[in-house]
């Protein structure tokens, strides 16, 4: 196959990769990061300095910026090229860049009749304070209706990935053309891909997860043991569920690789940058001391409010969401962010 990677951070990077090496198939992929200079860097030393240091280029991994791209061989940037001469021949796209710039790509790609995959989690920024933030294929269906489109998402540190670690990923999309290209793509000795029609689902875990894992951080930092964790990732899941059924998706999703593994990872593993946000506000940082420790994007700062916001218009209670958003927002500490939760009224579990 011929795959085409469009953003070059940890998780294309990885991806593309992982593609490239594929012992089990030989695909021509091509990483197109965001600029000319972020290509020539990434191709004078065949490596994401960056976002993944100490993990080599593969010679066989072409290197793109949006306007031309680099050879293995080159020392520098060829001419630059249209978007059409990019994607010439291939038989799958990719979208690596954030949220934030979904929309952006999917509407210079919208003519293509190539399948089109999305990694980004999460929900797009809200519009305005009357609206609310999109899932990535409501974005698609606002731009690019006519696409053959969907995501590839599931519990997966871009560090382990491309260090060819065991890793299991789920291929959501209404298309079965799309699912069985991404299975084609990226399926290895060390990437599981399963596939997966419920695209909606598939989402919310992936968006939702990212909140959660503000919750488990704080949870962890603020040393009040692994029973609480035990409790709060289960409510998690509840809160999670609940949500993305009302939005259209089915359950089961949600005790699978996109919902349950993807929020076991994220609210657990040291690698998470939304758990380690919640880490950060539990030792008393400021959020802007949080993320700009970072130095990466961490989605569930993001899109907090717009998961509450999504939830209170399809009228579905999530307490742990709404703690999360208050800390955010500076309303409540984080021992006051415990004790709202802890308070509530008792409840059935089913509720």
């Amino acid at each position: 196959m011929k795959i085409v990677v469009f953003g070059a951070g940890a998780w294309g990077t990885a991806l593309a990769l992982s593609a490239s090496t594929n012992p089990l198939a030989q695909h021509q992929v091509s990483l197109c990061a965001r600029d000319a200079a972020q290509a020539a860097d990434l191709q004078t030393q065949r490596e994401n300095v960056r976002y993944l240091p100490g993990i080599k280029l593969p010679a066989s991994l072409t290197v793109c910026a949006l306007g031309g791209c680099v050879t293995a061989g080159s020392s520098g940037l060829a001419g630059t090229q249209p978007l059409a001469s990019l994607v010439a021949g291939a038989d799958l796209l990719v979208i690596a860049t954030p949220m934030a710039g979904l929309r952006s790509m999917l509407t210079q790609l919208r003519d293509t009749r190539l399948p089109v995959a999305w990694l980004c989690k999460g929900f797009e920024a809200a519009a305005s304070a009357q609206a609310y933030g999109l899932l990535a294929h409501e974005v698609q269906t606002q731009v690019a209706p006519d696409l053959k489109a969907g995501g590839l998402s599931g519990p997966s540190f871009a560090q382990e990935v491309a260090q060819g670690k065991p890793t299991a990923l789920v291929a959501a999309s209404g298309y079965a053309e799309l699912r069985s290209a991404l299975v084609e793509a990226f399926h290895s000795p060390t990437l599981r891909v399963y596939a997966n029609d419920d695209l909606v689902g598939v989402e919310v875990g992936g968006a939702v997860k990212n909140v959660l894992a503000i919750a488990a951080g704080l949870c962890d930092g603020l040393q009040l043991g692994l029973n609480a964790r035990a409790a709060l990732i289960t409510r998690g899941l509840a809160e999670m569920t609940r949500l993305g059924v009302a939005l259209g998706a089915r359950a089961e999703t949600f005790m699978g690789l996109s919902g349950l593994g993807d929020l076991v990872l994220t609210a657990t593993g040291d690698l998470s940058r939304n758990r380690q946000v919640g880490l950060a506000l539990a030792q008393g940082q400021s959020l802007q001391q949080a993320m700009s420790s970072l130095g990466h994007v961490a989605e569930g700062v993001y899109c907090a409010r717009t998961v509450l916001q999504r939830a209170g218009a399809v009228i579905v209670q999530m307490p742990i969401t709404q703690a999360v958003v208050a800390l955010l927002d500076g309303q409540i500490k984080a021992q006051q962010a415990v004790a709202l939760l802890m308070e509530r009224e008792p409840v059935a579990e089913s509720a």
